[in-house]
């Protein structure tokens, strides 16, 4: 049943199936938009009475009903998958390893002098121990455990500089006879 305010839908078939074909994402989508604009237009036949230009409003039915498509996959999720994403357009941030490395100077500049040159000789220089050992003059056994020891103190350093997070004094720590760390500067007082 035709209502005397509605307008022929046919003459303006071939415009309302042009523009879905633009929106629609493929053919299919695009005639599934026609119809639903087409099924809307029809189920609504008092809304014509004040229409003017029939055409421009099924185009005005068919743009709000793409745009709520639109919105309700964007709303439910539809998304891509990381793993087919590029890798190659993210890259790694710099800042962490650089960091790191500027942690470590400065834990490897808290250790005493005599424990950090025989890291540096068997970490740095790549001596064996029984080089580090003949090098030094001590027992093989005694540059085992120094080194040990030292490794030890140099992760509890740099576990008490990343701990904290952002801006930190330096601590002056230093390790006595037996190997333990002792905390020179903040002794007493709490900052």
């Amino acid at each position: 049943m035709m209502n005397r305010g509605m307008p022929n839908l046919c003459d303006h078939l071939d415009a309302v199936r042009r523009y879905a074909r633009v929106v629609g994402r493929d053919a299919m989508h695009a005639e599934d938009l026609a119809q639903e604009c087409l099924a809307r237009a029809l189920s609504r036949p008092r809304d014509w009475q004040d229409v003017r230009d029939a055409r421009a409003y099924l185009l005005t039915i068919l743009h709000n009903l793409h745009v709520d498509d639109v919105a309700r996959r964007w709303r439910d999720g539809v998304t891509v998958p990381i793993d087919d994403t590029d890798p190659g357009l993210a890259c790694a941030p710099e800042q962490f390893g650089r960091l790191l490395l500027r942690d470590l100077a400065r834990s490897v500049q808290m250790l005493p002098a005599e424990r950090r040159r025989l890291l540096l000789l068997i970490a740095l220089d790549g001596m064996s121990y029984q080089e580090a050992a003949r090098r030094l003059g001590l027992p093989i056994g005694t540059i085992m455990s120094r080194l040990s020891r030292t490794r030890d103190a140099l992760r509890r350093l740099m576990d008490d500089d990343g701990a904290t997070g952002g801006e930190r004094r330096p601590r002056r720590r230093v390790l006595d006879a037996g190997g333990e760390e002792s905390d020179r500067a903040h002794a007493a007082v709490a900052e």
